[in-house]
Formats: structure tokens, C-alpha cells, sequence
């Protein structure tokens, strides 16, 4: 039976900020014009660029390392990425991140060739060594891998390609998953290499003027080191690597994009413009951080501000021809490294924690396991308190009430005893009870000294005499007061009483509203009352002006706007004079509902008039 689960999270001592390193690409051309370099590196933390104001002038820049033009890919991995690696066997994540401009060299950087391996292939060599090396009593270690891409806001699987464009999901605990990804396990550096070899051929490159092998989408490595503790309390531990090789920004105005390729290039160009923004909410403050605006950094949730050890490679090109690129990657690069991370450990400690060989015992039932309470139960008095206490001296609701708890108290001792036990019971149920009966004594104990006391009083009458009767208490007699002079209500004035608006509830019984008290007020449904006499002379005065009025006399009347004017003219002059106001509704266009409403909104209007 599977045991619940309670989850701890162990903050780190220090925020960790994230780590930027540069590294400046070999020049290739003549190093002449558009090839003449316009970087340098000034020591091991610092460079210097051109102001593109004025060339006389240079921009400095300061970074936690600077990897020169002779650096080498051990260099770049001892030097940045490797210190990072030893928080995965914390149970505490890590992130690499590869940052440029296209054509600076980050896939060469995080994937190398043969001769000359990058980060990813020497992270996962150390990373399956040190599990092995750290694997024992205490703690064993188990490794899997993930690999996809993002292609065009596209999560796609590189283990098992497909089409299928999968999700990114974050779990209640706040960390960032995406369900129906292929999950490898390995255990060594040959499994990996059988698995990521040709995975990698299945990412999507294709060539442009300025790179013959571009990516065209960000590629995604996870690395999952899971830990699980050899004896008590038998902690869980799961950490996550990312190792990110980022597109590289375009300017389709040099690659010469077309069609697809320029879709391409648009999709990388907006997914690294909502990373730069992340970045800047980050350094500001803001209460909303837009994560959620791109696949590429709602992937990267942990590792920009997240619970990530984080380091990004922000590798650029000493080319003038690629100033601007190289300009804008420092500027990304100097900025992120204001972000800070909190990183934690997280373990998974079991509620009721057992060795591996006694997972046996949990396909026993729980009711034969004792709980502690349970066994501390003190056992029920044989006598009932029936038998101690005597029933007819006691009032006949107090003796009744004592009936029945002591009717509970035998049936929960027989079913102890004789019928099933009360642990072959569920266990909520069987807590159910248990408070049940404890609530039972308190109100034995309670009865048991109301008992004493009424004996005690008892004794002390038959001694001493009863005691004095207190007088009744003197009920209050009903005040009179004299009449007083009841003001009788005014009667309503003509004009008050002339209009009277009825407000329609949608339950109950209609309530009558002045229409002075009604001011200002929204009702949903109104209803008119009229003296017939005055809804006579009111459809009077509004059929001469349908007979008399000019069109621009019968646009001053509700709902009569210039075309129906021009059509009321018309059929006068055709049929004569109208001999009521309901006679609108022969007029072609006109409805008798559309008459009946005419009238509703001009009444009020002309009897206004009339009282005027």
C-alpha cells in the first residue's frame, strides 16, 4: 500500500546570482575592413568594444570570466561549468545556457566535435562519474535524459520525433514539466552517446549566408539525477540540469531569409526578444514577469529568477561586420547578470518511512496496526454509572440523557469484545468513534458531579431545614400612556397624483413608487397608470401634431427620426388626416408594437405639457 508523501524544501544560505561568461569567437577573413576586429579582451574578467559614436573612443565591459580567441573548450567548461555540477548532488538544479548572435560559435561550445568536446558531453561524463563515485549506503543515485527542441514555438521530442506539439506544464509544487516526453534513463557515458548522437541529427539545421550549418531552433538537454536515501528517515532527492544551446538571433537583411527561412528566423527573433524582457523584469522588480509570452522561457522559468544554479556563455564575434550582434549579445549578457536565483533543496520524506525489504508488510491490512493513541486507551469501567448513582433522585431528563449514554458505552465495549473489532474498522471511522466515546465519559464526569452536588443539597436540607424561598420577581406591569393626537397624511396634490409609477418585481406583490421618491433610480420594468381623462387629452395633442406638424415638428417627437417625418408627411398627403394615434401602424414600415411604443414615449411628454 503506498505511503503518503510530505515534501521539505531546504533553503541555500546565500542567493546565487547568475554567472555570465563571454567568449569571443577566433576572427576568420583578412582582418581588413568589414574583418578587422572591434573586441579585445583587456584580462580574465574584462573587455573593451568600439563606441560606434566614435571609434576613438571604446566601451568597457566587466563579466565574471572572459574567454579569449586562444580559450579552450576545457578552459570554458573547468573554468565556468564544472563548479556548478556538485549542487546537482544537493538535490538542488543547475542550468547551462549558450547565448550569441547566429555564426559566434554557441553549438561548438556546447557540443564540440570529437577532437575538441563541449559542455554537454564533459557535464554528463562528470555528472555519470560523480553519481558512481557518490553511490553507497547512504545515498544511491539513478540518471535519465530528455532531449527537445523548440522549433517555431514548438515543443517537439528529439529521443522519439514526432509532429506532435507537446506541452509545458507547471505541477503544484512549481516546477516547470512537459508531459509526454521521452524520459531515458542511463547509466553510462555509452548510453548517452547511443541515445544523444542521434537524437541531435534530428534537430533542425539548415544554411544561410552567413552560417552553412544554422540552428533553426533551440535545442533543450534535461538531465535528471534522482537520490534516495539508504535509511532513515529515507529522503527523496530530484535534480534537474538544463543545458541549453539557444538559435541565434538574425538580421535577414544579411542572411538573405526567404520563405521558410524567414519564418524561421522571425520565430527565433521573438522568443529571444521575450528572453530579454524577462530578464529586464526581473532586474526591475515588476510584479509580472512575462514567462508565459514564449515556449523558449516558460522552459526556462527555473533558470532566469527560478530555484536554478545558473550560468550563461554569451559567446560573440570579433567582426565588425557583426558589431551590432556583438553589442546587443554584451548588453543581454551585462544585465543578466543582475538576475538572482534562490535555489533550495527539495527532499521527499515518506510519512511512515520503511527499509526496501519491508515493503512486504504494506500489503497487510492497516487495521492490524496498532495506532499509538489506540494503544493508550484506557480500558471502560466494568459498573455502570446506572448502578453507582441512584435514577429517581435525579430529574427525568438528566436520567434519560444518562440512559443513552450509557446505552453507547455498552454497545462500543460489545462490539470490542464479542462482535467485530473496532480496528478490523476503517481508520477514519475508527477515529470517529474514538471521539466519539471520549466525548461520551466528559459527559458521564459532568452528570457524575451534577449527582454530587444534588446529594450534597440534599444532605444539607435534611440537616439544617430548606433553605429560605426567595421572592418571585415582580413582573412589569404595562404602561399606559395617554392618547396623543395622530397627524392624518396630507393628501396628494393633482400633480402628484396625476402620474403614478409602478415598479414590477420579479417576485411578490407590486410596490407603488412616487415618482419623486423614484428619482434617479434604474427599475427593470415601469408600467403606467393614467387618469383616462388626461390620456385623452394627452393622444389629442399628439394626433393634431401628427396632422399639423411640419417633419421637422414630428422629429421632436421620441422615436420619429427624419425618414419616419418624411413617411408620416407622405400618408397624410395621400390619405388625409390621421383620425387616432394608433392609425401610425398603416404607414408601411411601421408595426402596431412600434405605434404602441410610440405612444408610451410621447404620453408623458404631451401631458407635461398639458400641466405646464
Amino acid at each position: 500500500m503506498a505511503t503518503s508523501q510530505r515534501l521539505r524544501r531546504v533553503p541555500v544560505k546565500e542567493h546565487a546570482r547568475v554567472q555570465v561568461c563571454v567568449r569571443l569567437r577566433p576572427g576568420v577573413g583578412t582582418g581588413q575592413g568589414q574583418d578587422a576586429p572591434c573586441v579585445r579582451g583587456v584580462d580574465s574578467h574584462s573587455l573593451e568594444i568600439l563606441n560606434w559614436r566614435n571609434e576613438m573612443e571604446t566601451m568597457k565591459y566587466r563579466f565574471d570570466a572572459f574567454y579569449g580567441e586562444k580559450a579552450t573548450q576545457k578552459d570554458i567548461y573547468v573554468g565556468s561549468v564544472q563548479p556548478v555540477l556538485r549542487h546537482l548532488l544537493e538535490g538542488q538544479n543547475a542550468s547551462i545556457l549558450a547565448y550569441g548572435p547566429t555564426g559566434a560559435g554557441k553549438t561548438h561550445t556546447m557540443l564540440g566535435n570529437p577532437d575538441q568536446p563541449g559542455v554537454i558531453p564533459r557535464a554528463l561524463r562528470d555528472l555519470l562519474q560523480m553519481t558512481r563515485n557518490s553511490s553507497g549506503d547512504e545515498w544511491k543515485y539513478s540518471v535519465s535524459m530528455s532531449y527537445l527542441e523548440i522549433y517555431q514555438e514548438k515543443v517537439l521530442d528529439l529521443l522519439e520525433p514526432s509532429l506532435h506539439d507537446l506541452p509545458i506544464r507547471e505541477d503544484r509544487n512549481h516546477h516547470i514539466l512537459v508531459p509526454g516526453l521521452t524520459q531515458k534513463e542511463i547509466t553510462s557515458f555509452s548510453d548517452f552517446e547511443s541515445l544523444f548522437l542521434p537524437a541531435s541529427a534530428n534537430r533542425t539545421v539548415a544554411s544561410t549566408k552567413l552560417n552553412q550549418r544554422s540552428s533553426r531552433s533551440h535545442a533543450v538537454l534535461l538531465v535528471w539525477v534522482s537520490q534516495t536515501q539508504g535509511w532513515p528517515p529515507y529522503a527523496r532527492r530530484a535534480a534537474k540540469l538544463c543545458l541549453i544551446d539557444l538559435a541565434g538571433s538574425e538580421d535577414n537583411r544579411r542572411t538573405g531569409n526567404k520563405g521558410l527561412r524567414l519564418k524561421e528566423s522571425g520565430a527565433i527573433n521573438t522568443s529571444l526578444f521575450v528572453l530579454s524582457k524577462v530578464v529586464d523584469a526581473l532586474n526591475q522588480g515588476l510584479p509580472r514577469v512575462p514567462y508565459r509570452d514564449s515556449k523558449l522561457t516558460r522552459l526556462l522559468q527555473d533558470s532566469l529568477g527560478g530555484t536554478a544554479h545558473s550560468v550563461i556563455v554569451a559567446n560573440i564575434a570579433p567582426e565588425k561586420r557583426y558589431y551590432f550582434d556583438t553589442l546587443t549579445s554584451l548588453n543581454f549578457a551585462a544585465k543578466s547578470k543582475q538576475v538572482v536565483n534562490k535555489p533550495f533543496t527539495q527532499e521527499t520524506l515518506p510519512d511512515m518511512a520503511k527499509r526496501p525489504h519491508e515493503d512486504s508488510r504494506d500489503a497487510e491490512p492497516e487495521a492490524k496496526r496498532l495506532c499509538f493513541e489506540e494503544e493508550n486507551q484506557t480500558p471502560l469501567e466494568d459498573k455502570p454509572l446506572s448502578s453507582l448513582i441512584a435514577l429517581e433522585n435525579l430529574e427525568p431528563a438528566v436520567a434519560q440523557q444518562l440512559l443513552r449514554l450509557e446505552a453507547l458505552e455498552k454497545e462500543n465495549k460489545r462490539a470490542g469484545s464479542h462482535g467485530p473489532p473496532l480496528l478490523n474498522t476503517p481508520r477514519k471511522e475508527r477515529q470517529g468513534l474514538l471521539k466519539q466515546l471520549g466525548e461520551t465519559r466528559e459527559k458521564l464526569k459532568v452528570l457524575e458531579e451534577r449527582q454530587r452536588e444534588m446529594e450534597a443539597k440534599a444532605a444539607w436540607n435534611k440537616e439544617h431545614g430548606p433553605a429560605p424561598q426567595l421572592p418571585p420577581k415582580l413582573r412589569k406591569k404595562a404602561v399606559v400612556l395617554p392618547l396623543q393626537k395622530v397627524q392624518t397624511p396630507k393628501k396628494k396634490t393633482q400633480e402628484e397624483d396625476t402620474v403614478t409609477i409602478i415598479q414590477q418585481k420579479r417576485r411578490g406583490r407590486k410596490r407603488k413608487t412616487s415618482i419623486l421618491d423614484s428619482e434617479n433610480k434604474a427599475p427593470t420594468k415601469w408600467e403606467m397608470a393614467l387618469r383616462p381623462d388626461l390620456l385623452a387629452r394627452g393622444k389629442e395633442n399628439i394626433l393634431a401634431l401628427l396632422n399639423t406638424g411640419s417633419e421637422k415638428d414630428l422629429t421632436a417627437l421620441h422615436q420619429i427620426g427624419k425618414k419616419k417625418a418624411r413617411l408620416i408627411v407622405a400618408w397624410r398627403d395621400l390619405h388625409g388626416l390621421f383620425e387616432k394615434v394608433e392609425d401610425l401602424e398603416k404607414i408601411e414600415g411601421v408595426s402596431a408594437t412600434q405605434a404602441a411604443s410610440f405612444v408610451k414615449a410621447n404620453i408623458l411628454n404631451s401631458l407635461g405639457n398639458l400641466l405646464n
